[in-house]
């Protein structure tokens, strides 16, 4: 079991660093952009440590309050979680 969410963190992180990486190629050109619910949803669906990646590797969303504070608490919640796994 513990194997398996893992995988969906690293598959979740992976897909949310692009999504978070294509967001901000297009905030640069000015086209199309993400909505914030679905880079927040993806951060909350175990791809919080790929947010937290892209958000200070590309410095994207690093400046919005909602993003500095939730998307910390949704890794604090998932590490807790596979903590939990572990230990149980």
């Amino acid at each position: 079991m513990t194997t398996i969410l893992i995988s969906i963190e690293a598959v979740m992180s992976l897909c949310t660093f692009i999504a978070y990486a294509h967001d901000k190629r297009q905030a640069k050109k000015g086209g199309w952009r993400i909505p914030e619910k679905t880079l927040l949803l993806l951060s909350f669906l175990f791809g919080a440590p790929g947010a937290i990646a892209a958000m200070y590797l590309l410095r994207h969303k690093t400046l919005k309050k909602k993003f500095t504070l939730t998307v910390p608490l949704f890794l604090i919640m998932q590490v807790a979680l596979l903590v939990w796994l572990f230990v149980k």
